[in-house]
């Protein structure tokens, strides 16, 4: 890990350089691929984010548009409606970092004024008014690769190499984000595991997760009960939790800065054991 790496979001500053974060995840949607509709219901997501944060997480990233593949694209008020009363209620109970996962400048402005602090962009500021909201708002920001959108993703895999690609896409929004008047310190990368990416180029994305620290920025990675998981280990429930954890484990062992994940308490003993073999010291003479 790069030492003395903060991120910059809002109020927050997040030291990466000591230990891997935990990013908790929280659908507000009834449609995600894995907890869809548990947490539809705003007292039900409150009480979730309210226990990941007990648990350890380190940021809550609330999100009420499912991006799994196939997924149709939800109205910017709907969106809205299902987020910003989620991510208040959070803010006034917690002061724990609140992200907005959402690919919409107007949601990412709304979310903000309700107390979030970080945009998680799964399309790393394709809508042109994003960089902007971003900035004016001193808010961090999640720059991910990603081809297409949800419902056109898997039929864009074709890379010649998809490492290199992948971390090139990053550099140039990074540098344009920065361009845009972003401070480098309030930017995160995020290789996009799954999205528009097959089983083995995703497997190939986290074997070389280490290259992306080149980039001098927190490198954010999303394995969780992903389908190249239940692809590996088997589609069930539990089966996809054990292969997430085997995952965060290598991702925080080669240099991962945050992991963002559903199961908080689970990856949080992961990465205490990962960091406590890190930081083995031999016995001195």
């Amino acid at each position: 890990m790069d030492k003395d790496l903060v991120w910059r979001a809002g109020p927050h500053l997040l030291d990466c350089s000591d230990g891997a974060l935990i990013m908790g995840i929280l659908n507000v949607t009834p449609d995600s691929f894995s907890d869809g509709g548990r947490f539809f219901d705003h007292e039900a997501a409150v009480a979730r984010g309210l226990e990941m944060i007990a648990e350890g997480a380190g940021i809550i990233d609330v999100g009420g548009e499912s991006t799994r593949p196939g997924a149709s694209a939800v109205a910017v008020l709907e969106e809205m409606d299902r987020v910003v009363p989620v991510i208040k209620r959070l803010a006034a109970e917690s002061s724990a970092p609140l992200s907005i996962d959402t690919r919409r400048a107007e949601v990412a402005q709304s979310a903000l004024d309700a107390g979030a602090s970080i945009v998680n962009d799964v399309t790393a500021g394709s809508d042109p008014g994003m960089f902007a909201v971003v900035r004016a708002a001193g808010a961090g920001m999640v720059l991910m690769h990603m081809r297409g959108d949800p419902s056109t993703m898997n039929q864009l895999t074709d890379y010649d190499d998809v490492v290199g690609e992948v971390r090139s896409h990053l550099r140039e929004r990074v540098r344009a984000a920065v361009e845009a008047g972003i401070e480098p310190n309030r930017l995160a990368v995020d290789p996009g595991l799954g999205f528009a990416k097959t089983t083995e180029q995703s497997l190939l994305l986290m074997k070389e997760i280490a290259s992306f620290s080149e980039m001098h920025r927190p490198v954010l990675v999303g394995p969780s009960r992903k389908s190249f998981v239940a692809h590996v280990v088997g589609p069930e429930l539990e089966a996809r939790v054990d292969g997430t954890a085997g995952a965060v484990t290598w991702l925080v062992a080669n240099g991962a800065n945050i992991v963002r994940v559903h199961d908080v308490k689970t990856t949080v003993r992961v990465v205490r054991m990962v960091e406590a073999i890190k930081g083995a010291q031999p016995d001195s003479a």
